[in-house]
């Protein structure tokens, strides 16, 4: 039986990897801090990865800002791929944001910072790149609560979570890939536009009004920065299909 260790297994990705991992029979080994693990000192790391198979790291940050962003993921990754390797960890996999390599927002700054750790570290990588979720309309929403949601104005092709996190567990017990295909959903749409419908089928009076991103890296988003390339693998479920199951 092979046993995954899913780090930031509590969040929105995570623990959709983590009920991936069950339905296929695997043990899932949570990483978060509500199980005991802490990815920025380490605490608790080698005990969690003690006979572990396999990582998925879906480990996030709610930040803005470059300097924070790198911040977070130097330590994490660092100590996430030191224990792994301690442990004797076979396949690491990290999991990464289409378009990190070429759009300069502060987040995407620090998923690089990731990725080139995952690279240059000592265990044996993959590295999956993923379009943003069908449920980030709704986390921007939340992000400005009142009768006004702003939401970014951005072209998306969002992938759904659950079908991610069954892909990213097949990568997990397989050989180590390096950079993978990057992965997304079957349309593209303005993020705005998926927010306006959610609002409208839960029923909610808020206005959505589309917030354009500034400067050199509002460019590259609108120049498609954000879209997957080509030989992406596409996952087959509409934002319409997941928001009726809603």
């Amino acid at each position: 039986m092979t046993t995954i260790a899913i780090a930031g297994g509590t969040g929105a990705l995570g623990a959709q990897v983590v009920e991936a991992a069950r339905r296929r029979d695997l043990t899932p080994v949570v990483i978060a801090r509500s199980h005991g693990v802490d990815l920025t000192t380490g605490d608790g790391l080698d005990e969690a990865l003690a006979g572990v198979d396999a990582v998925v790291d879906a480990s996030n940050v709610a930040a803005l800002r470059a300097k924070s962003a790198i911040a977070f993921f130097e330590a994490a990754t660092s100590r996430l791929l030191a224990a792994g390797e301690r442990a004797g960890v076979r396949h690491h996999l990290a999991v990464s944001i289409v378009g990190c390599d070429r759009v300069d927002l502060g987040y995407y700054v620090g998923k690089r910072r990731q990725e080139e750790l995952v690279r240059t570290g000592p265990v044996p990588w993959t590295i999956v790149r993923a379009t943003q979720f069908h449920e980030f309309a709704g986390q921007m929403l939340e992000r400005s609560p009142g009768p006004v949601g702003l939401v970014p104005k951005m072209l998306s092709q969002p992938v759904s979570a659950r079908a991610l996190a069954d892909l990213l567990v097949d990568i997990a017990v397989g050989e180590p890939r390096g950079l993978a295909p990057d992965v997304g959903g079957p349309e593209q749409h303005l993020m705005p536009d998926l927010a306006r419908r959610l609002v409208a089928h839960q029923g909610r009076r808020t206005k959505v009004v589309a917030a354009p991103l500034p400067g050199k890296a509002g460019r590259q988003v609108a120049a498609g920065g954000l879209l997957p390339g080509a030989g992406a693998t596409i996952l087959p479920e509409t934002y319409d299909e997941w928001l009726a199951a809603q």
